[in-house]
């Protein structure tokens, strides 16, 4: 989460930058349009019009230079951007007054800062924009209409006052139509951009994983199979002893520890395993919302939760998924394991299951426990990576390499302070038909 908020304030000033040289590029355009025009129309430069626009531009010119001097220094890159661009609401206000009032060209200039708005606070930003210049508009062309405004370069006849009622009402519900228009079209198509762009992160960050687990994985397969053979015989041999051997209560002891932790090396060793080259399983249809029930019900009695974690689930019924229920239920009790042991005392763990479209569903493992630092978030499925004491940080690897035989998903969200949202991604599955197998259950 922390992550994810630098990445936006980040995106915020970059397109500040751009917005503040755009602005910069068009002051230029401004004044040699004028120059131009004031060349080919007028031979005096002081004439009021052509005056304002250069004193117009000139402030234009200032301000930009002061936001990229500032801009730098600013915390509150979203605030900022809203003030910034409801000044150039203004500017083109006035740049409106300047250049004709109710028959100036330049109305379009608020569509251009809406859509800009939508590209840089989003929906919210560029309704509050339309807002802005909607009621600036309507302002402007009501006071011109009863004569208490006098725009600048009016032709004769183009005048609000000169124009009648019903044609300035339609101009003006046109503007305030197409600024709100534009303002939800742009909102809606930036929102599916950074939509867009947040999958497209979460889908590079998943194959990058995929693809150091693989590496990885294929070192650890032979690894394993060099250490179990010669721990076998360890064992055996440690076997033989304790049989043949006179009874000795200290070589009993140092047998017994040997034994203990050969044990130990073995279950590492089958993880290890596990997480190098999982087992294909037998993939059969299984009811979500029932696997999961039955696997939380089993969970409940466990020492991890029982008299400790409150669970809550909120599920969808006649959702399907083909794969091993074995498999199906070991992802679901790591998580699960992983979640309470993140929580210190009493706590909640909350499994909510939803549709995310395209033939997806969604389990979300939610607890409220401390969170992940964002330095150990980029870190938790690496093999062998572990905060806690005990554990040998292969559960969520061995999880994740599941989930990718099955062309599944595991994302992470967490939040310091707030809690840890492990976020599964399944096929869904057509329901069985009449007299074909299935399992209901893990």
């Amino acid at each position: 989460m922390e992550e994810d908020l630098l990445t936006s304030r980040t995106e915020i000033l970059s397109r500040l930058k751009w917005l503040v040289f755009f602005r910069v590029v068009f002051t230029i355009l401004l004044i040699g349009s004028t120059i131009i025009f004031q060349l080919g129309v007028s031979p005096s430069p002081f004439e009021q019009p052509l005056l304002a626009l250069y004193l117009l531009s000139a402030g234009i010119f200032a301000l930009s230079i002061f936001y990229a001097v500032v801009l730098p220094r600013i915390r509150r890159v979203v605030l900022f951007a809203y003030l910034q661009i409801g000044v150039d609401t203004v500017i083109v206000s006035m740049m409106i007054y300047v250049t004709g009032g109710f028959s100036s060209i330049f109305a379009i200039l608020y569509l251009l800062l809406i859509i800009t708005a939508s590209m840089i606070i989003f929906r919210k930003g560029s309704l509050v924009m339309a807002s802005l210049s909607s009621i600036q508009y309507g302002v402007m062309v009501d006071l011109e209409y009863y004569g208490l405004l006098h725009p600048l370069a009016v032709e004769a006849g183009r005048t609000a006052a000169e124009s009648p009622w019903s044609f300035v009402l339609y101009k003006v519900l046109m503007i305030i139509l197409g600024c709100f228009a534009v303002a939800f079209l742009s909102s809606l198509l930036a929102e599916q951009a950074r939509k867009t762009r947040r999958e497209l992160a979460a889908m590079e960050a998943h194959v990058r994983r995929v693809e150091k687990m693989a590496a990885v994985g294929e070192m650890a397969a032979g690894l394993a199979h060099e250490i179990k053979n010669p721990l076998a015989s360890l064992r055996g041999s440690i076997q033989m002893l304790q049989d043949d051997l006179d009874y000795n209560d200290g070589q009993d002891r140092l047998m017994r520890i040997v034994m203990r932790e050969a044990d130990r090396l073995a279950v590492l060793v089958n993880n290890f395993l596990l997480f190098a080259r999982p087992p294909a399983g037998n993939r059969v249809k299984i009811e979500l919302e029932r696997a999961v029930t039955e696997t939380l019900e089993l969970f409940e009695k466990d020492g991890t939760c029982r008299n400790r974690i409150s669970l809550e689930k909120q599920l969808l019924p006649g959702i399907w998924v083909e794969m091993d229920p074995t498999h199906l239920r070991q992802i679901l009790w790591n998580l699960l394991v992983n979640a309470a042991e993140a929580i210190e005392g009493q706590g909640t763990i909350r499994v909510v299951m939803q549709e995310s479209g395209k033939r997806q569903v969604e389990i979300r493992i939610i607890d409220n426990g401390p969170g992940i630092p964002s330095e150990t978030l980029n870190s938790i499925f690496d093999p062998f990576f572990t905060t806690k004491s005990s554990g040998t940080g292969l559960g969520l690897s061995i999880v994740h390499r599941i989930l990718d035989a099955y062309d599944c998903y595991l994302d992470v969200d967490s939040q310091v302070g707030v809690g840890t949202s492990f976020i599964l991604r399944f096929r869904q599955s057509t329901a069985p038909g009449a007299g074909a197998a299935s399992v209901s259950s893990a």
